[in-house]
Formats: structure tokens, C-alpha cells, sequence
């Protein structure tokens, strides 16, 4: 949560949807299993690349998983995205 939260406070998101999960996948020739995060994150197409260069900075792990999925909300709720991450 530190890495969303850093986000927000940073205004590069307007918010962030966080949920806890379990995890299987390959790492260095293992399966990994371990208890994690999801994060929706809500921000600017403009700010996508700043979003992915600060995950990538402070995340713990050395290759995040950072998805985009292109999106349309309501106008009010896009405009407080705007309005949030200004």
C-alpha cells in the first residue's frame, strides 16, 4: 500500500482500489507463491508513463506487473480525476 499511497499523495493518480491476493508464478526458474496486492489505480493518460516510472522506482519488486486498461467513466468522475491529479 506504500507504493499507492505515495501515487496519491504525489497526485499522479486520484485514487486507488487496493486488494489483497494470492500469487503463483515463475521467478528465476521457481514457482513463487506469495501473499500480494492488486491495485486499481485511477489517473490521466498523460500521466500514465510518470505513474510507471515512479511504480518502478519504489516497488519492492524488481519486474511489478503495471497493466493499463484504457477506460471511460461518467463525466463527473472523470472530472474529478482531472481535478485530483492537477
Amino acid at each position: 500500500m506504500e507504493v499507492t499511497n505515495h501515487l496519491i499523495e504525489q497526485k499522479l493518480v486520484a485514487c486507488a482500489n487496493i486488494f489483497p491476493i494470492k500469487s503463483a508464478y515463475w521467478w528465476k526458474g521457481e514457482v513463487a507463491r506469495e501473499d500480494e496486492f492488486i491495485s486499481i489505480v485511477k489517473t490521466r493518460n498523460d500521466l500514465w508513463e510518470k505513474v510507471c516510472e515512479r511504480v518502478e522506482r519504489i516497488h519492492p519488486y524488481e519486474v511489478p506487473c503495471i497493466v493499463k486498461w484504457e477506460v471511460e467513466a461518467n463525466v463527473a468522475y472523470e472530472q474529478w480525476i482531472v481535478e485530483s491529479t492537477t
